[in-house]
């Protein structure tokens, strides 16, 4: 070990966020706008800091696992906060705090008229200090508890403008349909729990092998694979895999910082993550793996389908975000762990910079959404356009750019990889270049060049006004550049977006950076040794990756977006007259909401009436509390015939008893 990581150093990570959200949130009138914003950005600018330190140290081999407060105590299991620092945990806690700085500083500029301007500070910098808890954590409890705080600022961010009946109805369905999926998280925790009889993370590992050999209970099922089923159904709620994805694109009912936070880098990150830091558990159970596999590659390919036919400008890179997400879970299931959380780094830059522009984009266009109604925009915001260019060609994989490391290394995994499930993966991370390419630049193309429509807006849509503030929408206006603050973070996002895969992608995948961290049995799983064989250095990668097939399906998706939207607009027309089924099922995002709403839903509802009036009301109340009661009185009544008060009743009674006692004495001795 070469340098020491202090523990107090490491504690002001999480509490600097904290500190600043208590500050804004509890005396946020008494401290102002600028109050509001210096205390926040301050706080996370600390842990930003530290983070990078952190970082340094880990990459000199410095490494930290113990317990900082133990809580509780009950029998032989201890209940504690503690951080485990490691190569993984020292890449997410600057990722998180990185991006989250930069929201921080485009909030001030996006969110300056709007009267909650020092509760959203409050709200986002807990958000920090939660999912900093959650990367952090040596132990499950912790982890839980990050996921669960995660979960409940993000449904205060979503339904932050919360008289909005969208916005509401949205943070309530992303609270709902993570319920569901911490249901599956904390069962996997209860049972590692109950057979490991620990939630410390290097003492469950150590178990791992022992309970691999477990079958679970009156099943023939391994118990590990149910252990990491369960643990990936929360990951697929928290990270919006198919079918409990449905909660994401709504979210951007939200701001449109916190789309960059919770979606690009930080909550939907958080199941990836877990994950990976529990390799050594889903590395023991291919059924586990193959599952994971599948869900991955069913989302990467059908969300990004859903882009393609999006109009409002975030709801495309919402859909974007699933789709990258799927290619996430696809590398976790092939083993690829390095892969997947070198993906999660470098789509966390170049997602956050596309939330951002699109942010960017709004403001210039006084809160109209819909891409219909812009064009052209590349001579009004000449910043916000290269940024979202330069993010653009990181998502679609193109050559020395960070989105082409990650992408087409988790495409050569899927290759490698001998699972069952792997052809249809090939199959579906293969299409998605395609669809991400074209649906990508097709908001591109909409967006920043092609006809002006913001003159005459085609499609006056309901966000045409927007809540508190009125910019006077009747009349036709001129796109200006978003101020600094906006422009700012833009910038800062565009560099390691363009960089940072080239610089990293050696020790990332093939150093030993995340040695500690990930755990693979690369006999069964064999697919990293493969990479590694193939793999020559970032340029090379680079310059071989103009011959390969991806690259040759991201241009072919580019080209057709540029004739179908620029060149000859009549194309894309007649296709949706053609393709109207089709478009119809995507527009109704495969009718998945309406199967929750109308059948899950209303079972839900009819089984809760059912357990009502025939659980509490009939037996419950009915048989339980009033029958109890009756059986009393009636018991009472026939009891209060005996009790007269007339001394020759009790008299004759008595006689009658000692009688009868006699007579059953006599007949016993017979």
């Amino acid at each position: 070990m070469t340098t020491e990581l202090s523990l107090n150093a490491l504690l002001a990570v999480p509490l600097a966020p904290l500190v600043g959200s208590i500050a804004a949130g509890l005396f946020g009138k008494a401290i102002g706008r600028k109050g509001a914003h210096a205390l926040t950005i301050l706080g996370v600018l600390i842990s930003f800091i530290i983070s990078a330190m952190t970082l340094n140290a880990v990459v000199d081999g410095a490494r930290f696992n113990q317990t900082v407060y133990e809580w509780m105590t009950l029998g032989s299991l201890k209940m504690e906060v503690g951080f485990m620092i490691d190569g993984l945990t020292a890449m997410m806690m600057c990722v998180v705090t990185f991006v989250s700085l930069m929201v921080h500083i485009y909030t001030v500029g996006y969110m300056e008229e709007d009267p909650g301007y020092q509760r959203f500070f409050s709200y986002i910098s807990l958000f920090t200090f939660s999912m900093l808890m959650l990367v952090m954590s040596n132990n499950m409890l912790q982890l839980f508890f990050g996921w669960e705080a995660v979960g409940l600022v993000s449904y205060l961010l979503i339904g932050f403008w919360f008289k909005k009946p969208t916005a509401i109805f949205a943070n309530m369905k992303a609270f709902l349909v993570n319920r569901v999926g911490d249901f599956g998280f904390i069962l996997g925790i209860g049972l590692i729990l109950a057979y490991t009889g620990t939630l410390n993370y290097t003492e469950i590992f150590a178990k791992a092998p022992d309970l691999a050999k477990l079958g679970f209970p009156a099943t023939d099922w391994m118990l590990i694979t149910v252990i990491c089923i369960c643990l990936f159904i929360g990951a697929m709620g928290k990270s919006a895999q198919f079918p409990l994805h449905v909660w994401l694109p709504d979210s951007m009912e939200g701001p449109t910082p916190i789309s960059a936070l919770i979606h690009a880098a930080t909550m939907v990150t958080a199941g990836i993550f877990m994950v990976t830091r529990m390799s050594p558990l889903f590395e023991l159970s291919d059924t586990a793996l193959n599952f994971v596999l599948v869900i991955g590659s069913i989302t990467a390919l059908f969300m990004g389908f859903l882009g393609i036919i999006q109009n409002d400008i975030k709801r495309v890179v919402a859909y974007s975000t699933l789709s990258q997400l799927g290619y996430m879970t696809v590398a976790l299931g092939v083993s690829a762990y390095n892969v997947a959380v070198f993906h999660l780094m470098t789509h966390a830059f170049f997602k956050a910079l596309l939330f951002l522009g699109a942010g960017s984009v709004i403001i210039g266009m006084h809160h109209d959404q819909d891409i219909r109604n812009m064009g052209g925009l590349w001579k009004y915001m000449k910043i916000t356009w290269i940024t979202s260019l330069i993010g653009s060609l990181a998502l679609i994989g193109t050559p020395f750019f960070s989105g082409f490391y990650s992408k087409d290394s988790i495409i050569e995994a899927v290759h490698a990889s001998h699972l069952p499930a792997a052809g249809f993966a090939y199959f579906a991370v293969i299409a998605g270049v395609f669809v991400t390419a074209f649906y990508s630049f097709r908001m591109y193309f909409l967006v920043f060049h092609g006809k002006e429509n913001f003159h005459h807006k085609p499609f006056p849509g309901e966000h045409d006004h927007h809540d508190e503030d009125d910019h006077g929408h009747g009349h036709a206006h001129t796109p200006h550049e978003s101020p600094w603050v906006v422009t700012l973070p833009l910038i800062l996002l565009a560099i390691p977006s363009a960089l940072i895969g080239y610089f990293t992608i050696q020790p990332e995948l093939f150093g030993d950076f995340l040695q500690s961290a990930i755990k693979i049995n690369l006999e069964a799983h064999p697919a990293m040794e493969e990479l590694a064989h193939e793999f020559h250095g970032a340029a090379e990668m680079a310059l071989h990756g103009f011959t390969t097939l991806p690259f040759f399906l991201a241009l072919a998706g580019v080209v057709t977006a540029f004739v179908f939207y620029i060149v000859a607009p009549q194309i894309p027309a007649m296709f949706a007259k053609v393709l109207r089924p089709l478009i119809v099922i995507g527009e109704n995002k495969y009718f998945l909401d309406w199967f929750n709403e109308n059948v899950l839903a209303a079972g839900a509802r009819l089984l809760g009436r059912g357990l009502w009036k025939v659980g509490d009301v009939g037996i419950i109340d009915g048989l339980l509390v009033n029958g109890s009661a009756k059986l009393v009185g009636l018991i009472g009544s026939l009891v209060r015939l005996f009790q007269t008060g007339y001394l020759y009743h009790y008299a004759l009674v008595m006689i009658l008893g000692v009688f009868a006692l006699m007579t059953w004495f006599v007949f016993m001795h017979h």
